[in-house]
């Protein structure tokens, strides 16, 4: 009985953790920073991956498959969609995928070196699957939307480098997650040992 009562209070304990994380992520995805230099006025970064990864970090990676799942659809019920979803699953796949390798590498052995190679890693995922993902799925459906030449229009007025979809990917996908992979793990760098004793049963 002992055993079933102490099985029973770690799943509360996991999954209150996951509401809070995916509750502070739902509302930092909410925190918008444009990046004109290199993004349509479509494309804005937020940090919302951030409690993604701390959850990965301290619960593993299933939890940041949970947290991010909580993020979009909280965000779908609330705020609603203006893309049908497409970008929330858009989301979901790639916060998931920077988060879930970092905390792969991460749970393995846990040092400051393998959270920055981790973290390191869980970008480079990231930003190519985000290019696979837009390129193949995103964008086209996106397009039904907004037409396509539209969409380039909006990249080729950041650079003139962006004359169709593939450049659009090399010029502005790109660049953009690696800016938003390096921003964030940089935070969670900074914050993840102080925050980490409250994960601690």
């Amino acid at each position: 009985m002992n055993k079933v009562n102490s099985k029973s209070k770690i799943n509360v304990k996991f999954f209150t953790r996951i509401a809070m994380l995916g509750a502070i992520a739902f509302v930092l995805m909410a925190i918008q920073v444009p990046l004109p230099f290199i993004a349509p006025a479509f494309l804005q970064m937020d940090i919302s991956d951030l409690p993604i990864v701390i959850g990965s970090f301290a619960m593993g990676p299933i939890s940041a498959i949970l947290i991010s799942a909580l993020k979009n659809i909280l965000h779908i019920v609330i705020k609603g969609t203006t893309t049908g979803g497409v970008g929330e699953l858009s989301n979901f796949i790639i916060g998931s995928t920077f988060a879930v390798t970092a905390g792969l590498i991460y749970n393995r052995n846990k040092t400051y070196k393998t959270a920055v190679i981790g973290l390191l890693a869980g970008t480079i995922a990231m930003t190519v699957i985000s290019i696979i993902s837009n390129y193949f799925f995103v964008f086209p459906l996106y397009s039904k939307l907004i037409p396509m030449e539209a969409i380039i229009n909006m990249g080729s007025q950041v650079t003139s480098k962006i004359t169709d979809l593939w450049s659009m990917m090399i010029y502005s996908i790109l660049p953009f997650n690696l800016i938003k992979g390096f921003t964030v793990s940089a935070i969670a760098m900074l914050i993840y040992k102080r925050v980490s004793p409250i994960f601690k049963d």
